[in-house]
């Protein structure tokens, strides 16, 4: 299976892409392909609702997210990545998301399999509800299957990542595909 992994982090050592290093260690194991793309670093620009593309078109920006349009479109399953920031996820990522709307029909029509990898400083309970929602919801409209989910609380610094449960949370999940 041909796995990308969407990192929405500003900080490319940060416990976010932590986390995904072990989902794609654990799914390199089982045997699948994983491309990582750092999409927080990519030369990426707003969706501006201008409608030319009409949801199955070029896209007026000409910039990275053709790299993110053609690996989706050859992949079969998506890892979103990313911290928590105000109770969402990134604006990095979510600007990929947005950005979706160029292909959607095509990327609807592929029935990806699709997993969310998070990171939060803080262990509160009600930190990740709005980003799961936010991931399933997506799932829904565009036709991913969810394979699962790695909420990573108390994920503040990559030290305090690296001896987190979530390590081996995040390798099992990427292993168990």
């Amino acid at each position: 299976m041909k796995i990308v992994l969407l990192e929405g982090s500003p900080h490319k050592k940060g416990s976010s892409n932590l986390l995904a290093e072990q989902f794609a260690k654990g799914a390199a194991e089982a045997g699948h392909s994983v491309q990582i793309l750092d999409a927080a670093h990519m030369d990426m620009h707003p969706c501006l609702g201008c409608g030319r593309c009409s949801m199955d078109g070029e896209c007026v920006h000409k910039d990275d997210n053709r790299v993110i349009r053609d690996a989706l479109l050859a992949a079969d399953m998506v890892v979103f990545v990313t911290p928590i920031y105000y109770f969402g996820m990134s604006a990095q990522l979510k600007m990929v998301i947005d950005r979706f709307y160029s292909y959607t029909m095509k990327l609807s029509g592929k029935g990806l399999k699709a997993a969310l990898i998070t990171a939060a400083w803080d262990s509160d309970p009600d930190v990740m509800p709005y980003t799961a929602e936010h991931y399933r919801k997506l799932c829904r409209y565009m036709n991913f299957k969810d394979c699962g989910m790695v909420l990573g609380t108390g994920c503040g610094t990559p030290s305090a990542t690296a001896r987190s449960p979530h390590m081996e949370e995040a390798y099992w999940l990427g292993k168990s595909l």
